[in-house]
């Protein structure tokens, strides 16, 4: 099968042939019919993140059609369409696993990390962690939902309830898609962009957000909540001067730059800042129950298999509105 490998860290991904795989034990092969590219994808590659799979093919926004299964293997038969996210494995044994945090499981194993992900025309995936897709979506519109998508949705759970003001900084894949489901609970929007970006600032306001600005910019108004999906570690502060007392800054990305010093003064009145790891299965059962009700539209932009680099690099870039997709 074709598949683009990464090497080595901070190197061009490697289009190559290699073998297929096979479906071991509660695993099913899966012919991949798109991915999305996500900044952990950049991670990955840019060796943000130490530790991943020698030769890993990235990828953890799959979705594929079940051509077989493993041993064991029983939730999907043959012909099945499933999604794929970023939690690939879970051990089901430690603390966390034990008490439904299996977000934090000390074994946990990651699609597209320790595990070959989506960027390939075949992926085999653990059928626990594979998800059924609401019908309302084509193959490449349903991708992004599975990580910027249940990422985003987690972020906001953990923004709270009762936040009505929510603030976005940094508006891409994810932040489009919550700013959507945020919409629809008929809370509040304010996109936090990247300077001088006009037309992330204009996309945000296309998908209903009361304000739209740079991210160096006050608040025009006092927030209950923010999250902030930019990699960059100055947005914290900045995050927590616009959040009025008892708010709450969400840390949604699995990467960040240094978080400069900041006065107590920001994080006093009880503001909360907490950050979001990975997901849970139950996450993303009731976000994909929920996206087709809202309905979030993905706005993305398909790309050959091939186009990996290019993808990346534009992500990289910040020249993305919306998400990218690779189609094999």
């Amino acid at each position: 099968m074709r598949a683009m490998v990464l090497d080595r860290p901070r190197e061009a991904l490697r289009c190559a042939m290699v073998a297929d795989p096979q479906p071991g034990p509660g695993q099913v092969l899966l012919q991949v019919h798109a991915c999305a590219v996500c900044r952990t994808d950049l991670h990955v590659v840019d060796g943000d993140l130490p530790a991943a799979k020698d030769g890993v093919v990235p990828g953890h926004e799959i979705v594929g059609w079940v051509l077989a299964q493993g041993p064991g293997a029983e939730r999907f038969p043959p012909g099945t369409r499933v999604g794929v996210p970023w939690l690939g494995w879970t051990c089901g044994a430690c603390r966390f696993c034990r008490s439904g945090r299996e977000n934090l499981c000390e074994r946990a194993r990651f699609t597209g990390y320790q595990i070959d992900g989506g960027y390939a025309e075949l992926a085999v995936a653990d059928e626990r962690f594979c998800f059924a897709l609401p019908e309302a979506y084509g193959d490449a519109e349903a991708a992004p939902l599975l990580c910027a998508g249940l990422i985003g949705y987690r972020a906001l759970r953990l923004a709270g309830p009762d936040a009505r003001r929510i603030g976005l900084y940094g508006f891409g894949a994810a932040a489009h898609i919550v700013a959507q489901v945020a919409r629809w609970e008929g809370r509040e929007v304010y996109a936090f962009t990247r300077p001088g970006d006009a037309a992330a600032e204009a996309f945000a306001q296309r998908l209903g957000a009361a304000w739209a600005g740079p991210s160096d910019a006050p608040a025009p108004e006092p927030l209950d909540a923010a999250i902030v999906f930019a990699p960059v570690g100055a947005l914290v502060p900045a995050a927590l001067r616009a959040v009025d007392r008892g708010g709450t800054v969400v840390c949604a990305g699995i990467h960040m730059g240094g978080i400069p010093a900041f006065p107590y003064a920001i994080l006093w009145h009880e503001r909360t800042l907490r950050s979001v790891a990975n997901l849970t299965r139950r996450d993303g059962e009731e976000f994909l129950a929920l996206a087709p009700r809202v309905p979030v539209r993905t706005a993305i932009e398909v790309l050959p298999l091939e186009a990996a680099n290019t993808a990346l690099a534009r992500l990289r870039a910040g020249e993305v509105s919306g998400a990218l997709v690779l189609a094999p």
